[in-house]
């Protein structure tokens, strides 16, 4: 699970392979395969390096 912070403040707990579609506009829409979609005060290239990091550490185990 990644960390991301909603634009009221309140952090949650993101599953990285459920996310479909990461877009600026200009703020961070994150879009589920499951149809949810959120706002986050994270950059697209900022959950893109939590996204990376996130899957180095599973296949590093």
């Amino acid at each position: 699970m990644i960390e991301l912070t909603k634009l009221n403040g309140q952090k949650v707990l993101v599953n990285p392979d459920l996310m479909e579609l990461v877009e600026e506009t200009p703020d961070t829409v994150v879009a589920f395969t499951t149809g949810r979609k959120i706002i986050v005060k994270e950059g697209r290239q900022e959950i893109q390096n939590l996204v990376k990091s996130y899957r180095k550490d599973i296949f590093a185990q």
